[in-house]
């Protein structure tokens, strides 16, 4: 993975956007030697600055007013093309509309392109009372730009069915647009108690799964579920068409 560039995109708050990013960061990382470069350019919470460990750069969009300004998502565009090596961006949910119509608007995936760089949309659709919102992101991200798509199907929201048991991925709304997904990952619901419980705690305290691992305060099995977790993601990742 070399000069890759990964957006995580979805206009709904709150669905996993930083847990994403983190979780790919990781991945990225693991891989080989290649630079990894971080930003966050959510507004309201900037939770993925606060992994230290992946040393995330914020871009900040918004005025004083509150207002976006787009000449910001230059600063954003400038430092992914001025070096080599793979991004990731995590937008939050009150810059999705702005940063998807800058993107577009000035051609930014055609210059990432020309650029070198391959570039990917990371798109989150959740279970449960998310998955009509979230479903309706996917498309929409998914008509407007032309490039590949990752799809992260979020269970800890309840199962990704509709009220008749249909399962997302076997629908209509799925299928029309299923062409430009190279792969697909599942944050799989577990055990609340323990899996949830330690995934959790991890992700208060910032800490990157190295971290977890060099750490005394997590216990051996509390060490352990988190590696099962991280191990069946990282395995789900490897098998995407990069």
């Amino acid at each position: 993975m070399q000069n890759t560039v990964h957006f995580i995109l979805q206009g709904k708050g709150g669905i996993g956007k930083t847990l994403v990013s983190t979780i790919l960061a990781q991945w990225l990382k693991s891989k080989d030697d290649t630079p990894l470069r971080c930003y966050d350019t959510d507004q309201e919470n900037t939770t993925f600055s606060r992994y230290k460990a992946l040393d995330v750069k914020h871009i900040p969009v918004m005025t004083e007013a509150r207002t976006i300004d787009p000449k910001r998502f230059d600063a954003l565009m400038i430092d992914i093309l001025e070096a080599d090596g793979n991004c990731v961006i995590d937008n939050g949910a009150n810059t999705f509309s702005p940063l998807l119509a800058y993107l577009l608007e000035n051609h930014c995936f055609a210059l990432l392109e020309d650029s070198g760089r391959k570039v990917y949309i990371h798109t989150i659709v959740g279970g449960g009372d998310t998955l009509h919102d979230t479903a309706m992101g996917f498309v929409s991200t998914a008509k407007s730009a032309d490039v590949p798509l990752v799809l992260w199907e979020n269970e800890h929201f309840g199962p990704l069915q509709s009220a008749s048991g249909k399962a997302f991925i076997e629908s209509q709304t799925y299928a029309e647009n299923s062409g430009r997904v190279r792969g697909r990952v599942v944050l799989s619901q577990r055990n609340a108690d323990t899996f949830g419980a330690d995934v959790k705690k991890m992700n208060t305290a910032r800490m990157t799964l190295e971290e977890v691992k060099a750490s005394d305060k997590f216990n051996v099995m509390e060490k352990q579920r988190i590696k099962v977790v991280f191990r069946d993601l990282f395995e789900q990742l490897d098998k995407v068409e990069w």
